[in-house]
């Protein structure tokens, strides 16, 4: 190692903020362990890395110990030996000796650089890290790198993300090279470095998607309050304005329904109702389960379940198909909800 050698360890520090000393510390430990490894580690020795030039040199110590505690000459040395060196020696003193073989400088070289190069691809794996957590449940726009036994390896630039199966969308293909817009649901800290996980199925992505494409729940004016999702099919969100001038729903809408448009061809046809929310329960109740006429509702605070009378001809239409507009409406709402015509709820 040389000159060059360091001055590539001072580039690291500045570029990619590796702290330059303890990348040192960390070269000298591996040296010390390469060099018990090719030349035997019956000895205690210490690696000195020199900061200035680069230069490698390996010292034996032994500790100086009194002639009846003398054990292991590879350790230890006599107090008399050692005044042969130097008079001021005293017991417990440690005599360093140089023992650096001729050809460890290769060896070495070869083990700083494989120190460095770990240590840049752990200081990758934290800006990465730190880059997707900041971006945790938020919206990015990646390429689908492959798909593996139905999970799908979605590229961000710097990293693979996963999408699992049960984060995919319901009727949703994806094939190499498309392009698609993710929600980050988890990024972990592995031994292999960050693991993302995104979702195209969370509710999220859907609240993420109106907030860019509705400047009022961007600026808060309108407020998303819950959203219940199966991906592909239907979603049922509840929106709350926060100035009496500015219609909700109208806002999400937009001018002739362009922009809930938008969301709608981002997720690949999946039907959008937009309902305003109410700190009523029977009135909130009463929307969620929109398009649906409701004649009344009858709540129950205690339970949190509500009785729903419909009229008879819109039945099936407030249950909805195999019980989605009914189960929806449930999750919107997060209340129990029970929906009965007008001539059931008259006969009982």
């Amino acid at each position: 190692m040389n000159h060059e050698f360091m001055e590539a360890l001072d580039e690291l520090e500045k570029d990619r903020g590796i702290d330059k000393e303890i990348l040192i510390d960390t070269i000298e430990q591996a040296l010390l362990t390469a060099y018990k490894k090719n030349f035997g580690s019956a000895q205690n020795v210490r690696v000195e890395f020199d900061r200035e030039r680069g230069d490698v040199k390996v010292f034996s110590q032994r500790v100086v110990v009194d002639e009846s505690d003398l054990y292991d000459t590879f350790l230890e040395i006599e107090l008399k030996d050692a005044r042969e060196i130097s008079p001021n020696y005293e017991l417990g003193d440690i005599i360093e000796n140089e023992v650096t073989p001729m050809d460890f400088g290769r060896i070495a070289a070869q083990t700083a650089k494989q120190v460095v190069v770990q240590r840049i691809r752990e200081a990758e794996r934290e800006i990465v890290y730190k880059e997707f957590m900041d971006k945790e449940n938020e919206i990015v726009t990646g390429e689908v790198a492959r798909v593996n036994k139905n999970i799908v390896y979605v590229n961000l630039g710097r990293i693979e993300a996963v999408m699992t199966q049960t984060e995919q969308m319901q009727g949703e293909t994806y094939k190499a090279g498309q392009k698609i817009k993710v929600y980050i649901l988890e990024v972990k800290k592995t031994n292999k470095g960050p693991q993302i996980v995104v979702s195209r199925s969370h509710p999220g992505l859907v609240k993420r998607l109106f907030e860019f494409e509705v400047p009022e729940i961007f600026e808060g004016i309108v407020q998303i309050k819950s959203i219940a999702r199966e991906a592909g099919s239907r979603t049922k969100m509840a929106v709350k304005s926060i100035d009496e001038k500015i219609d909700p729903i109208g806002s999400c809408v937009g001018p002739k329904g362009s922009r809930v448009k938008n969301i709608v061809d981002e997720l690949g046809d999946e039907k959008i109702d937009i309902i305003n929310y109410s700190e009523d329960p029977a009135e909130f109740i009463s929307a969620s389960l929109s398009p649906s006429k409701v004649v009344r509702v009858d709540v129950n605070e205690e339970e949190k379940s509500a009785l729903v009378v419909v009229p008879d001809y819109q039945l099936s239409l407030a249950i909805g198909k195999e019980g989605q507009n009914a189960r929806l409406a449930a999750k919107l709402t997060n209340w129990k909800i029970d929906i009965k015509s007008e001539s059931q709820a008259n006969a009982e």
